[in-house]
This record gives C-alpha cells, structure tokens and sequence, in this order.
C-alpha cells in the first residue's frame, strides 16, 4: 500500500494547464509543480503568464511557458507538434471565458466564440492528448461550470450550453478510454474568487449597479458555506484527481461550490 507521499507524488509527471496566467489555472500550477510536476503552461496573456511561469521556477520547478490562441484548432495541433505530446501525462483543460450577453441578442458570431474556446478547444485539447498518449494513457481534467447544472445568473445561456458540453465529452471520453489508461473527470468550480469577481465587485462600487449586487447577495445566501471559495481550493481538488488518489475516479463531476448545488 502506497503512503500518502507515494499517492501525491508527480514527480517525473509532465501537465498541460490552459488558462494557467492567473486565478485557478496559476493555482492549479503552483499545487503541481509543488508534488513534483514538470509544468507546460498555456495562455494568451503573455506578460501574466511569463510572471507566473517565472515564479514557479525559482522555486527549483521546470516550467514551459506557450501563448496559444485556443480559438483555433490548427494553433493546437501546432501546439501539440511543437512539444513532445507522448511524453505529456496530465492534461488540465482549465481555460474558458465567462461572457455575458443578453439571450435575445444572442448571434451567431458571439455563440460560436464561446463554443470554440470553452467547448471546441477542450475537444481538440483531449483528441491531441489520447492521440500521442494512445498506447500509454494518461490523466484528464476538464472544467464545467455549477452554471451548467443549475443556471444561476441571467445573460450566461452561451456559457452554461459551453459547459454542459464539456460534461457530456468528459463523460463519454471516460466510457470509451477508461479501458485505454486514460482517467477523464471534470471539476465543477462555483463562486470562485477570480479576477472576473473582483472586477464585477470593482464595477458594483463604481457604477452602483443594483443587479450585481442583488445577484451576488443573493448568490452568498444560497450558497451553505456562505463564502466565495479560494482559487487554491480548486487546485488541491485538480491535485487530488491529477495523482493516485484517485486511481478509481472515472467520468466524474465534482462540485468545488461551497455546497451550491446542494442547496
């Protein structure tokens, strides 16, 4: 029986995080490279990421640094070319956006936007991963959103359809690639302090706008830890599917919402 050291350690493990240039993308880095994972990191902020990259490696940790647009389905595959994609073990699909637009303005150009960077990119991020890890398998974590389950906030129809794709790939890569090595599960994250909340609290302060802030009292009443979460308790739960801990995990929908769901 291995120890709890044992169960944690990557050591020798290489992850691919998107959206790893700030809030959970920099935490989930951080908590990797902390039980030994050599890190490949992925965003379009360039100078955000070079600082977060920057920092991890002083810390003693081998980290990649790759600005790709994932709007693009031929950037990833270039992507994946450029580097050693059989020697990538972890795959965390963590980058998306959170836009909101009124559901009767909706048009196509704004949809297919959406879908291609939270749902399409996810898609081509994991076909490339199964592809050059088909004969040695590998670790999966998509994200969903609490919003695809149960819809909270107005205007977010693109986002929530998004994510509920990316449930559904999560669910149906795990039935046909368990068998092939491959652990596909998908962390659920609601009311996470990110830049996006601190923005939108930024904004209530400045501009009085009653709906944020009716939306946010009323978010915090609902939820049962009464807090938002901390980025880095995402992290730990990515950590936790990313290393042996969960060796029987597969196709799973894990909630890291402070009870929201349940409520």
């Amino acid at each position: 029986m291995k120890t709890l050291g044992e169960l944690l350690d990557l050591r020798g493990k290489n992850a691919v995080i998107t959206g790893a240039a700030n809030g959970i993308g920099e935490a989930i880095a951080k908590r990797l490279a902390e039980a030994g994972c050599n890190l490949i990191l992925i965003d379009i902020d360039h100078q955000k990421l070079e600082k977060v990259a920057t920092e991890i490696r002083k810390e003693g940790y081998l980290v990649e640094a790759h600005f790709l647009e994932l709007s693009e389905k031929d950037k990833i595959d270039q992507f994946w070319e450029s580097i050693d994609g059989k020697s990538v073990d972890i795959l965390v699909n963590n980058a998306g956006i959170y836009p909101f637009t009124n559901f009767m303005k909706l048009d196509y150009a704004y949809l297919e936007k959406v879908m291609q960077v939270n749902l399409y990119s996810v898609l081509w991020m994991c076909q490339n991963m199964i592809r050059y890890r088909k004969r040695k398998g590998g670790v999966i974590v998509n994200f969903g959103s609490i919003e695809a389950i149960l819809p909270f906030k107005v205007d977010l129809t693109q986002y929530s359809l998004s994510k509920i794709g990316v449930i559904a790939l999560t669910r149906d890569l795990a039935r046909e690639f368990s068998s092939k090595g491959f652990r596909v599960n998908a962390i659920l994250p609601g009311g996470i302090i990110s830049n996006g909340t601190r923005a939108a609290a930024k904004s209530v302060l400045t501009k009085l706008q009653l709906g944020l802030i009716s939306d946010g009292y009323n978010f915090i009443q609902r939820v049962p830890a009464r807090r938002l979460g901390d980025p880095d308790e995402v992290a730990r739960m990515v950590l936790m599917l990313c290393s042996d801990f969960s060796s029987y995990v597969h196709g799973a929908l894990i909630p890291v919402d402070g009870g929201f769901l349940s409520s």
